[in-house]
């Protein structure tokens, strides 16, 4: 990463607009296309990220004991949960 990239003004994703319950996502302020979503399990952690166009997903499998992690790109949540997790367990020989 350059120096110019680092000294370049950094923001926070904020809560979604609530929708009649408790806010499970973040977007972008400025491009609300953009949205991250983290959700747990007793195993796993999950982090969801859109592309800024918010079309495609990255996806992050984090097993919670050993902090192992993978990541995978798909062009939905669901397909990019399923291979992050088959990737994180198949690492870890489950």
């Amino acid at each position: 990463m350059s120096n110019t990239t680092m000294k370049s003004r950094w923001t926070s994703f904020v809560a979604s607009p609530v929708r009649g319950r408790v806010s499970r996502g973040l977007e972008e302020e400025s491009n609300p296309r953009h949205r991250v979503r983290v959700e747990h399990n007793r195993n796993t952690i999950l982090i969801h990220l859109s592309d800024e166009d918010g079309v495609g997903w990255t996806v992050v499998a984090v097993d919670r004991k050993s902090r192992e992690w993978a990541v995978a790109q798909a062009e939905t949540q669901m397909d990019g949960v399923k291979e992050a997790y088959a990737r994180l367990y198949k690492r870890l020989g489950a």
